[in-house]
């Protein structure tokens, strides 16, 4: 299982990946943007399904592991070694 660091933006006008950053600790983040408001946990459900579609992955393969009330967030991905995941985000 791989973890990944999430920047989320909600409430954008398209589902896409912005790319890399690097947060306040020095740590590589992906910016990801989902339409969905972050009301009762939409804009959380739509980063997780968006990410699965988006690796060609099962939803179940993606796990919001910690965040769900900030920003930042934490996603735990099966299936992926690191190698993988960073091929297949920058492939995109």
């Amino acid at each position: 299982m791989t973890s990944l660091a999430i920047k989320l933006q909600p409430g954008a006008s398209a589902d896409r990946i912005d790319g890399w950053d690097t947060d306040p600790s020095g740590r590589a983040v992906l910016k990801v943007r989902v339409r969905a408001r972050p009301i009762e946990g939409q804009a959380n459900e739509a980063l997780v399904k968006f990410l699965a579609h988006a690796l060609d992955l099962p939803k179940s393969a993606v796990v919001l592991a910690r965040g769900s009330q900030s920003r930042l967030k934490m996603v735990e991905i099966a299936g992926l070694d690191d190698a993988a995941l960073r091929a297949r985000i920058d492939a995109r």
